[in-house]
């Protein structure tokens, strides 16, 4: 997210003062490429890992900036979200055992953030790329980390866009809802990987690097569920971008390139046209203070930071995204892949890194200049492809068609291991995670293949939410074994996890497949839908979908004889209703239908229906209990 010294643009006068200092970067970072002044002779490789913090039931816990202060460490810092942590670590030269240097630092820091946050109410520290147990409740503006750049950026983000945001995802399953913050922005999980790239050769690598995003995306996919619901092999794909998407309905926003993308065109001559076009396609939205002018800077002999490009770049997210930095007073330029998801385990997400750098070292020459002989759409297609079917893609590789997991193992693996070895990078490293890229892509066992098989066996025994947990409890005790993803068995419903009554929320046990009548529906058609679905309660809706009443058995009873024709729901629907929210307890509950003497509980979350209990249900759970 960038530094968090930034606030909105509010004012002619700051807009225009940031643009000054945006065009001024654009035309000094022309100049230093046209002058080559980039540093030579090495290549380094760095990474971010994005990670989740949950409580001891395995759900988001609220508790990143207590972890944060405890691990007092400044290679960790805060993101969007308080249920959220990101470490950045150092740069380390490409080549001999620089990857498993990479894995012992990381692996170094997460036990040492796990430790610190199970000392904070039994918290630990999850790699997912999108964490199964977040509701919607907990995507709410109250649990934006409190910096000036968040909520700042969530502020002009509403602003521009002009209503709430709207998310819509088709894939196994269906989600629709709207949203009122960017929250959902953080139920994306990354791991960040970097490699430095020469200037001379940064037009053909970035190509390259857009054209390989989808096999090395179906590979690594690792996020299938997203509020418990089964959509894309990697849903964070589609999720990042309608979650910051601001295009409203007028014509001219429509027309508009989202600020998450996979880009629009190849790059012809220069990386400079890349920073044009965002400057063109995308409305500054944040500044800073700006001490220094990027052309005297370059004038007088100095390196410029670039400031205003690194701020708006910060607000544009490209899958694969150009980076300008400095080390030691020396400029650099870097592509960060940003589509990698985090986890299943530290020494996956390695391999992952290790394909796709032994990939970019390695491109063959075939594949230079590029927008000369190869559709750009085609490649975009590539990638949104794998982002829906994971390992099952099925890929047009410049010209020919070829399934992942062939491509993968008959061409990519061999540039991947020419490329580490032209860039003398020590063979155990590349023997050892390119063969977890083989036996992965062997075996058809991703991260999200993992999770999607398990989460079918849990559901025909559990309901949603508690499977959502036991998934989630297994992949932190597999994180913690680290063996790879490829040797992980799918869970089954032998290892529940042990709640105490007294403390276990509503949601574990609720009924989240509620079925509801509208209150213009026909009363036969009602009779209908609880005979046919073997239940006594049904909640009525209105056109905006909101609960406004119950129908009972007993209604229906008290209506027999007369002419249903003409009768509806509203007609005989009890409209003082009792309802819930999904965070109390079962004791609770309890005692809220015993004191008003109902028969079934809906439950409503941030105002709408999730879920539903009955008498019926309530008492098997607490007998089952009380059996224990």
């Amino acid at each position: 997210m960038g530094e968090h010294s930034v606030k909105a643009i509010k004012t002619l006068r700051e807009r225009k003062t940031f643009l000054y200092h945006l065009l001024n970067d654009i035309e000094a970072l022309n100049l230093m490429i046209e002058q080559d002044k980039f540093e030579k002779g090495i290549q380094r490789i760095g990474a971010e890992q994005e990670l989740c913090i949950v409580d001891k039931y395995f759900r988001p816990s609220k508790n990143a900036l207590r972890v944060l202060e405890k691990v007092n460490d400044p290679h960790f810092t805060t993101e969007i979200a308080l249920f959220n942590l990101e470490i950045n670590l150092d740069p380390l030269e490409l080549k001999g055992d620089c990857f498993s240097k990479m894995q012992e630092d990381l692996e170094a820091r997460i036990e040492k953030a796990d430790k610190v946050a199970n000392s904070i109410e039994e918290n630990n520290i999850i790699l997912t790329g999108i964490l199964p147990t977040l509701r919607k409740r907990d995507l709410v503006f109250e649990n934006i980390t409190p910096y000036p750049r968040y909520k700042e950026l969530n502020k002009i983000l509403k602003e521009i866009r002009g209503d709430d945001f709207y998310l819509k995802i088709r894939g196994v399953e269906e989600l629709i809802l709207s949203h009122k913050s960017i929250l959902f922005e953080a139920c994306n999980t990354s791991f960040q990987a970097h490699l430095q790239i020469p200037l001379e050769e940064m037009v053909d690598k970035y190509n390259w690097a857009q054209a390989i995003a989808g096999p090395v995306l179906a590979i690594a996919s690792n996020s299938p569920l997203l509020l418990g619901r089964e959509l894309w092999s990697e849903t964070r794909i589609a999720l990042f971008q309608q979650s910051v998407d601001i295009r409203n309905s007028s014509y001219l926003l429509r027309e508009q390139k989202p600020r998450v993308s996979f880009g629009s065109d190849w790059i012809h001559d220069s990386i400079i046209e890349m920073y044009r076009d965002d400057v063109v396609r995308y409305a500054p939205l944040l500044t800073s203070e700006i001490e220094e002018d990027a052309l005297e800077v370059l004038k007088k002999g100095g390196v410029p930071k670039l400031k205003a490009i690194q701020i708006h770049n910060g607000t544009v997210y490209r899958w694969n995204r150009l980076c300008y930095g400095q080390n030691e007073g020396v400029a650099h330029l870097r592509i960060e892949n940003r589509y990698l998801p985090s986890g299943p385990t530290i020494v996956d997400e390695i391999a992952n890194t290790v394909f796709w750098v032994g990939l970019m070292q390695g491109m063959p020459d075939e594949f230079r200049d590029l927008p000369k002989r190869f559709s750009f759409n085609e490649i975009k297609e590539n990638f949104i492809n794998a982002a829906r079917t994971g390992i099952n893609t099925y890929f047009n590789w410049f010209g020919k068609g070829l399934s992942a997991k062939r491509l993968i193992r008959t061409r990519l693996l061999d540039i991947a291991r020419n490329g580490l070895i032209a860039s003398n990078v020590a063979t155990s490293d590349i023997d050892y995670y390119l063969g977890i890229i083989e036996k992965r892509s062997a075996e058809s066992k991703t991260g999200s293949n993992w999770i999607k098989k398990s989460n079918t066996l849990l559901k025909e025994t559990m309901t949603r939410d508690i499977a959502n947990a036991t998934l989630t409890a297994h992949m932190y005790r597999n994180q913690k074994e680290g063996r790879p993803v490829h040797e992980w068995e799918a869970v089954y419903d032998n290892d529940i996890l042990n709640l105490d009554l007294s403390i276990t929320k509503l949601e574990k046990y609720m009924t989240t497949e509620v079925f509801v009548v509208n209150e213009e529906d026909l009363v036969e058609m009602v009779a209908k839908v609880m005979d046919w679905k073997k239940i006594h309660h049904i909640p009525v809706v209105d056109k905006d979908n909101k609960v406004t009443g119950i129908i009972t058995s007993t209604n229906l009873e008290k209506i027999k004889g007369q002419d249903q024709r003409l009768i509806v729901a509203r007609d005989i629907m009890v409209r003082e209703i009792v309802t819930a929210e999904s965070n109390i307890s079962i004791e609770e509950a309890n005692r809220i239908m015993i004191d008003k003497g109902i028969g079934c509980l809906p439950i409503i979350e941030l105002g709408e229906l999730v879920g539903i209990l009955t008498r019926n249900d309530l008492i098997k759970i607490i007998q089952s209990k009380s059996e224990e």
